[in-house]
């Protein structure tokens, strides 16, 4: 399926205030005329939001990694081939609130598994569907969980669980610096969005719908 439009990624630790940021950028490139299909990982399509709640039912209290990790890219299989490559293909403007760098830091880097091992398996899940541009929101442990409430089951997992999660994303950011672009906290949720707004304006200004 020939690809046409742009993909950008959200992604961070809980808490970190994406979904303000994610309405900014769909208004950026809506004013730019383009046509925008916003969705959300796990989820998305009946079937991936059916996995959704599986994974975060705090009932599964016994859930192993492992099945963490297979049903996330279940969830990624079906969105990537029922909505985000057939948006593409029509030139739209696809943005997606966490894809495969939340599984690689969640799984991976605070669940333990094999990164290189989540980066082959997930190859497979994405159709090797790379995001454009993927926006870190970084935020501290502590506030971004107070911030979510922690009421799922990923939510409740341990602060040193978090920690690493969050540490995942920053290396994720610094191997890969091209695509990953890191936002930090502000007092001020506006600021960061003027800093996104910036960026989009700098990265896409010159592209046409």
């Amino acid at each position: 399926m020939k690809r046409k439009g742009i993909f950008i990624t959200f992604e961070g630790p809980e808490g970190s205030g994406k979904s303000t940021v994610i309405k900014a950028a769909a208004r950026f490139f809506r004013r730019m005329g383009f046509s925008v299909l916003l969705l959300r990982e796990p989820g998305g399509t009946a079937i991936s939001e059916a996995i959704r709640q599986i994974l975060l039912d705090r009932k599964n209290l016994h859930m192993t990694v492992e099945t963490e990790l297979f049903l996330y890219l279940a969830a990624r299989a079906q969105i990537v081939r029922e909505k985000i490559l057939p948006a593409l293909s029509m030139g739209k403007v696809v943005i997606c609130d966490r894809y495969h760098d939340s599984t690689a830091a969640y799984q991976g880097f605070a669940g333990g598994i094999s990164v290189s091992l989540i980066d082959a398996y997930g190859k497979l899940a994405k159709a090797g569907l790379e995001p454009d541009l993927t926006f870190v929101l970084d935020v501290e442990t502590k506030k971004g969980l107070k911030r979510a409430g922690r009421t799922d089951r990923m939510e409740n997992k341990s602060l040193a669980f978090h920690r690493r999660v969050r540490q995942g994303f920053l290396q994720l950011a610094k191997k890969y610096p091209k695509r990953i672009l890191v936002l930090k906290d502000e007092k001020n949720i506006q600021h960061k969005v003027a800093k996104l707004e910036g960026l989009l304006s700098r990265l896409f200004s010159g592209v046409s719908k």
